[in-house]
């Protein structure tokens, strides 16, 4: 997110006591006045000075932005909740406008913030590579290696392009920073709502900062015991999920679509329309779009008759009618390092059989939504940095319990990770059945909205274990409709929200 802002912080003009300084080592940091500046969207942003390291206050700095838009009910104020959109290396600076209509917004100064090396902090950002390996969901073993040779190059471009400040771009770091801001905003303790990776930050923060931490919400969690590998793993095992709930789904209806009369028999026609368009691409659709397509179809039960249609279509040789589903997109010549940094704070195998070894299963058991592309090397595979620590150990011991929410059919974040997320920190778990939804506070579920307001305003728990109903199925005699598709994939929730809000 570009920022089309002065902002302004200066370090405290009274220097602390030496007393302060070594009985709190941040004493300085924590004392900075922030100088908050119009921004965008409404917003007031400021900017912070952090300690690259904090084993070493007193070496490098970093900058970090943050936002806010205060309450608006004054006279039910209670403190500030903070708000991590996930990643890693999402921009947050836009998270107050995505809930300035919610009742949230009238209760909390809403604060949004870059993390450490995203946007308009001190960013870590690394070169693209041109590319080696084919863009293919079912490739054949000699391409293995090409696909190793370009997570390889994209890790080494990244090493030579970052800097000294990769090694300290992390989780742990950035809860560090976290806390620095409650300081400097002198809140006793802060509130927390995060979004997927925004989960785990908030379980970080909550285990190194029990006593700062107040209510918090982790919508769409992360699995406290797949940090990271696993987690990208299990993608595939979810998309595969909706693929046969779906396919059980059409096969229910097959006087409409025509597809099968059981869900094997719809799953071999999806195989056979593959099977086909690794021969002879269909207009835009080609076999690795189809796969593509069919775990995102899948995914959204609203799109579900869109994509038996489409299905249909490509399987009679015509052009797809949901062509939105087929969609591609671009890349930057700079990405931001942050997603390969942060996801390697954790060892990963080195030896690249056992990627290989995982690449020929998923190809063939997940294909649909690129489920080959969950378990081939990463720039993690190659790392040429040591994390200076190791990952925090969850817990949650002195801060209030709190609510996961967790969709049946999330394929970023598998549904399994929110029940195992709220049994480690003894949370409260809200489940969103038969939804494929990424993000659901704020993304048009009134059920869970009327949880989460209850708990963050009024204080009041959710059951330990609940329920909300997800987005409908299709009516099945409506007829396929690309504008339908295309206005449901760009405003699917959380992401399609923070988008508006970055706009200009």
């Amino acid at each position: 997110m570009s920022i089309c802002l002065v902002v302004g912080a200066v370090l405290a003009a009274a220097a602390p006591s030496v007393a302060a300084a070594r009985s709190d080592p941040l004493a300085e940091f924590h004392a900075q006045q922030l100088t908050w500046t119009q921004c965008k969207q409404s917003l007031e942003c400021a900017e912070l000075v952090l300690p690259l390291d904090y084993a070493r206050p007193a070496a490098e700095r970093i900058s970090l932005v943050i936002s806010r838009r205060k309450a608006t009910d004054p006279g039910r104020r209670r403190g500030v909740l903070v708000l991590n959109p996930g990643g890693p290396g999402g921009s947050g600076l836009g998270m107050p406008t995505f809930l300035a209509n919610s009742e949230l917004a009238k209760s909390y100064d809403l604060i949004g913030f870059d993390p450490r090396g995203v946007g308009g902090s001190t960013a870590l950002t690394c070169r693209t590579v041109p590319e080696l390996a084919t863009a293919d969901t079912r490739p054949v073993d000699s391409e293995f290696p090409k696909w190793a040779a370009e997570a390889q190059a994209a890790e080494d471009a990244c090493q030579r392009s970052a800097g000294g400040i990769r090694p300290f771009v992390s989780t742990a770091n950035t809860a560090r920073d976290l806390d620095v801001v409650r300081a400097v905003l002198r809140e006793e303790k802060i509130n927390y709502l995060g979004y997927s990776y925004g989960t785990y930050l908030g379980a970080v923060y909550g285990s190194l900062f029990p006593n700062r931490l107040d209510r918090s919400v982790l919508d769409s969690s992360v699995h406290p015991e797949w940090i990271w590998r696993e987690q990208f793993r299990n993608q595939a095992v979810a998309t595969r999920r909706n693929v046969e709930t779906w396919a059980a789904w059409v096969a229910q209806h097959n006087d409409r679509f025509q597809l099968g009369t059981s869900s094997a028999q719809v799953l071999g026609t999806v195989e056979s329309v593959a099977t086909a368009l690794a021969v002879k691409p269909v207009g835009d659709a080609n076999r690795t779009r189809f796969d593509a397509a069919v775990g995102v179809g899948s995914r959204y039960r609203p799109l579900w008759s869109d994509l038996a249609v489409a299905v249909a279509q490509l399987r009679a040789g015509s052009p797809s009618e949901s062509s939105a589903l087929m969609a591609g997109a671009a890349e930057d010549e700079l990405v931001s390092g942050v997603f390969n940094t942060v996801t390697c704070e954790v060892d990963w195998p080195t030896d690249l059989e056992t990627y290989y070894e995982d690449m020929r299963i998923f190809r063939d058991r997940y294909p649909y939504g690129f489920g080959v592309l969950r378990v081939a090397p990463t720039t993690c595979a190659f790392r040429t940095f040591t994390p200076p620590e190791p990952a925090v150990q969850l817990k949650r011991d002195g801060y209030p319990v709190g609510v996961i929410v967790q969709a049946e059919g999330d394929t970023q974040t598998q549904y399994d990770g929110g029940p195992a997320m709220a049994e480690r920190l003894g949370d409260n778990l809200v489940t969103v059945r038969d939804e494929g939804k990424h993000g659901l506070y704020g993304s048009g579920n009134a059920c869970v909205d009327r949880r989460v307001n209850r708990y963050l305003i009024d204080g009041v728990l959710p059951p330990s274990s609940s329920y909300c109903p997800g987005d409908p199925r299709p009516d099945v005699t409506a007829q396929p409709s690309p504008q339908r598709v295309r206005s449901y994939l760009e405003g699917r929730g959380l992401a399609a929200g923070l988008a508006a809000a970055a706009s200009p």
